[in-house]
């Protein structure tokens, strides 16, 4: 699997702790989203997904990543949508979230990544309270960019793995340990 992006991050900006300006922007379906580029450790090809029996419709699967299994889900699903139909711009980004106090690697399949931007914080307003047809405490606000919104997503929530447990078929304890 080749690595098709990997996002800088700068070591100063960890440190000294500042309030997150950069973000991953990317395309599910027609609209914009954004994650920290902080949380983003790489973007890979689309590809070689392992199936896993007892999982959410959510969790297309596994990947081995220099070894290790990343459990990949599907965004556009885990928004209650339709699963992504993979195209030539598909892609994995890697991301780092946390479960029961662990930072573990999970995979999310978006459509297309688009760039990393600066988004101020004076340009970001709170999440609606309705719209977007997604779970209010998934959008962590609304960032204003060229005239137009991008959704920025609250990627701990909406990588809950708690929550995708309870979406009706029992999560793989592969996939719980984050292994």
């Amino acid at each position: 699997m080749e690595t098709v992006m990997q996002p800088e991050r700068t070591a100063e900006a960890e440190l000294v702790g500042e309030e997150q300006q950069q973000y991953l922007t990317f395309h599910l379906g027609k609209e914009t989203f954004a994650i920290g580029i902080l949380g983003v450790k790489e973007i890979i090809e689309y590809g070689a997904l392992t199936a896993v029996p007892m999982m959410p419709e959510c969790v297309r699967g596994v990947i081995n990543l220099r070894g290790r299994v990343v459990p990949v889900v599907d965004l556009s699903a885990r928004f209650g949508r339709a699963l992504t139909e993979p195209g030539r711009r598909t892609c994995i980004v890697i991301v780092e979230a946390q479960a029961a106090g662990e930072h573990r690697d999970i995979g999310i399949v978006v459509d297309a990544v688009n760039q990393v931007i600066e988004i101020p914080p004076a340009d970001i307003e709170p999440a609606p309270s309705f719209g977007a047809n997604l779970q209010g405490d998934f959008i962590q606000g609304m960032g204003k960019v060229e005239g137009r919104f991008v959704i920025m997503l609250n990627i701990a929530r909406v990588l809950s793995i708690d929550e995708m447990a309870q979406l009706g078929q029992p999560v793989d304890a592969t996939v719980a340990a984050g292994a």
